[in-house]
């Protein structure tokens, strides 16, 4: 029997979101999805990132500015996004232009991290060469030091990205292979609804 589908894809993204999060039991992370860009030779590339809010605005997750995941977002602003919750037997593919986000929305939500947290973004060099772990404990201790008392600041080189949806596909597994699958297009007007075959 088919679920309701929301003419605005946001709400239902909503509830699932709501429900996956719901799941501690069984899905321990229901922020994490899959994250896909293209370099510059359109090679593309995919990692698993946490988002940490999804609204009317998009679906937002933050990095350090130096990284590959970055560099790829900013040399080619569009980039997809996959949520697979296998409890529930649902996945949602988004797509979409990229957006930095403003430094006071980034200087808020680096605010609300743990303090170990913050540390850790001034200590990482995302994805550079690493000789050992006792190079990056050393650099943690550093900053550790360095931030012992009061707030710690923003790094300039980290920041947050959102993913303005042009599609999401909504995805709901069905006996014999024969899944439910809805597809939202934005358009001037708001959105479109295309079911799709399995």
């Amino acid at each position: 029997m088919p679920i309701p589908f929301e003419d605005d894809p946001l709400v239902t993204f909503t509830a699932w979101f709501a429900e996956a999060q719901a799941r501690t039991d069984a899905i321990p992370e229901p922020t994490a999805a899959t994250l896909a860009t293209v370099d510059a030779l359109g090679m593309p590339d995919a990692r698993i990132v946490l988002v940490k809010a999804a609204d009317a605005r998009g679906f937002l997750f933050y990095t350090n500015l130096e990284s590959p995941k970055a560099r790829q977002l900013d040399a080619l602003p569009h980039a997809a996004l996959c949520f697979y919750w296998g409890p529930l037997d649902r996945q949602v593919r988004i797509r979409g232009r990229i957006e930095r986000v403003s430094d006071a929305e980034a200087d808020a939500y680096f605010a609300s991290r743990p303090k170990e947290s913050q540390i850790g973004a001034w200590a990482s060099k995302q994805s550079q060469p690493l000789v050992g772990r006792f190079e990056l404990e050393k650099r943690v201790a550093i900053f550790a030091a360095k931030y012992a008392i009061g707030k710690v600041p923003r790094p300039e080189f980290w920041s947050g990205y959102r993913l303005v949806p042009e599609a999401i596909e909504f995805w709901l597994k069905r006996p014999y292979r024969l899944h439910e699958r809805l597809l939202y297009t934005r358009t001037d007007d708001g959105w479109d609804k295309q079911y799709l075959y399995p």
